[in-house]
């Protein structure tokens, strides 16, 4: 039963990072900022961010606010919204 949960949160857990990553690379082609230049100016490196658009790491929420803030949000939730509607309605880790 446990490795049948942590199989299903490990699904989860790729289904959430891959729409952060979308929305991630999305938003900084929208501002047609080169990852170089984007990493440079919002002081998040390069490598991570490139994993992060690829839906291969996670992140911290310190790396999710500036996220936010480059994209011109000024609450993080706003930008969480925009990460959820990637997502199926019902998404949950332990459905």
């Amino acid at each position: 039963m446990q490795d049948e949960d942590t199989s299903i949160q490990n699904i989860k857990k790729k289904e959430l990072l891959t729409a952060l990553g979308s929305v991630v690379f999305e938003k900084r082609s929208q501002i047609k900022k080169g990852i170089n230049t984007f990493s440079y100016e919002y002081d998040i490196g390069n490598g991570l961010l490139s994993r992060l658009e690829k839906g291969l790491i996670d992140t911290k929420i310190t790396t999710l606010w500036k996220l936010a803030n480059a994209f011109g949000y000024t609450k993080c939730s706003d930008f969480v919204k925009q990460i959820e509607a990637k997502l199926p309605e019902d998404f949950n880790f332990y459905n």
